[in-house]
């Protein structure tokens, strides 16, 4: 495990102060979708399969590009609100990326299946995605990925944080972040912040986000040099 916790002193130093928990990658562990990857943040962990580009109904086909659908499954029970809305974000964000003009009157599917939440679901869970889309060989425009910050009581910043951080925060943001010129391509708040405290969160994401694209660049870079 020198490895990862070699990749936990640099995230602490990339977080200023603010470190990430571990990550853990593997991609192309299932054989049926054509792309799929499992992400691990700390205690976090969800398994992403990729579908398509494929054949797609009448009734959804679209002319001018490929049909973006995500399904978010719980660990346990059936998908509710939270999982639709999460959904919507994910979706959007793969959207944004995914160029799906070269693929038209096709349909791509992106099912992700909690196995562990333990904080910072929805960062994972864009993580997975980004690594799945990879794996799949779909093209891109950009990666992206997920950085989650809560603002404690006190007001400071915390970077991936725990579900018991999460409960005890008055706010938690959440930024999907390219890889291209680290802007902003989606973001979802819960709680009050001020402007200011935004910013500060939104520079912390980003500053994390370099992490976690040199993370992505080592484990594809593992998993080609071995093959």
């Amino acid at each position: 495990m020198a490895a990862a916790e070699q990749e936990e002193e640099k995230m602490a130093a990339a977080g200023g102060g603010c470190c990430l928990r571990p990550f853990s990658c593997e991609q192309g562990l299932l054989s049926r979708p054509d792309g799929s990857a499992a992400f691990l943040q700390g205690d976090t962990s969800v398994l992403a399969g990729l579908y398509g580009p494929a054949e797609v109904k009448g009734s959804k086909e679209l002319p001018d590009r490929a049909v973006l659908e995500v399904l978010l499954r719980p660990k346990v029970g059936l998908p509710g609100v939270v999982e639709r809305s999460r959904e919507q974000l994910l979706r959007r964000t793969c959207e944004a990326v995914v160029l799906g003009v070269l693929h038209p009157r096709t349909a791509i599917t992106l099912v992700l299946q909690v196995l562990s939440d333990a904080g910072s679901l929805l960062s994972c869970c864009l993580n997975a995605a980004c690594m799945g889309l990879l794996d799949a060989g779909l093209p891109l425009s950009s990666l992206f990925c997920g950085v989650t910050c809560a603002l404690d009581p006190t007001g400071a910043i915390v970077l991936d944080p725990t579900t018991r951080q999460e409960q005890e925060a008055r706010a938690v943001l959440t930024f999907a972040i390219d890889s291209a010129e680290r802007k902003v391509l989606t973001a979802t708040t819960k709680g009050s912040c001020s402007v200011e405290e935004m910013q500060q969160c939104l520079a912390a994401a980003q500053r994390a986000a370099d992490t976690i694209f040199q993370f992505y660049r080592d484990s594809v870079r593992r998993r080609y040099s071995k093959s």
